[in-house]
């Protein structure tokens, strides 16, 4: 072989070295790049909203669940379920009137104390089968006998009369909703032992729950989580 042959064949020789030696280089340094990466990766905290404590974060509460009731209504008014009478679209469309206007009051005296108050919550029913009157029926019955059980719970957090007030006044209305839905889901029945104390000192009067029994049920439907960590227990 001439000297120039071979001179051919080291300089390819040293050129396919250098190549190898330049890929394992990069491979080692991407593995490396890739192992940064997997140490530094963030887990997406799941969104909250954590209430405040004292009578504003009570109301904040309180108005929260006149956006669910507001929510609910306004879903099933803007589609009832085909079984569903005449007479029952025009009380569920008062209903939902009912809780806009008191989420609306709700969100004023808020507003007035110096709070933003967290407007348009999202709310999904999809868990709620209201395709059909009886659906339709059991989850207001639920939703409504909540509110009620809330509103006994969170008046014994109120130490302002007026807003004690405000709230006694709301939860009468939330009273008579529940009623009405009973009754429409059961002509002439009466509250049973799941709302209504039987026994002790308060027998005969609607049962209440604190708010974080009741921030449980409302957290099945919030887009977001609500917590009432800071909220006063008594």
């Amino acid at each position: 072989m001439s000297d120039s042959g071979a001179t051919s064949l080291l300089t390819r020789a040293m050129q396919r070295r250098s190549f190898f030696q330049v890929a394992g280089a990069a491979a080692a340094t991407s593995a490396l790049l890739l192992a940064g990466c997997k140490d530094n990766t963030v887990t997406p905290t799941e969104p909250k909203l954590a209430l405040e404590s004292g009578e504003k974060g009570v109301l904040t509460y309180a108005y929260i669940l006149e956006q669910l009731e507001a929510a609910f209504y306004q879903k099933v008014v803007a589609a009832p379920p085909t079984d569903f009478s005449t007479e029952e679209k025009a009380i569920f469309q008062q209903l939902y009137e009912h809780e806009v206007l008191h989420r609306e009051y709700l969100g004023q005296v808020l507003t007035s104390l110096g709070n933003t108050p967290p407007a348009n919550l999202e709310f999904s029913f999809t868990t709620l089968p209201l395709s059909t009157r009886a659906g339709v029926l059991e989850a207001a019955q639920q939703l409504e006998d909540l509110g009620v059980a809330a509103y006994n719970g969170a008046a014994k957090l109120m130490n302002t009369p007026l807003l004690l007030t405000a709230l006694a006044k709301i939860s009468s209305v939330e009273a008579r909703h529940a009623a009405l839905v009973r009754d429409l889901l059961q002509p002439g029945s009466f509250a049973g032992a799941d709302v209504v104390a039987t026994s002790g000192d308060l027998a005969g009067l609607d049962d209440s729950k604190t708010p974080l029994q009741v921030l449980v049920e409302v957290n099945k439907f919030s887009v977001i989580q609500i917590s009432g960590a800071e909220l006063p227990t008594a």
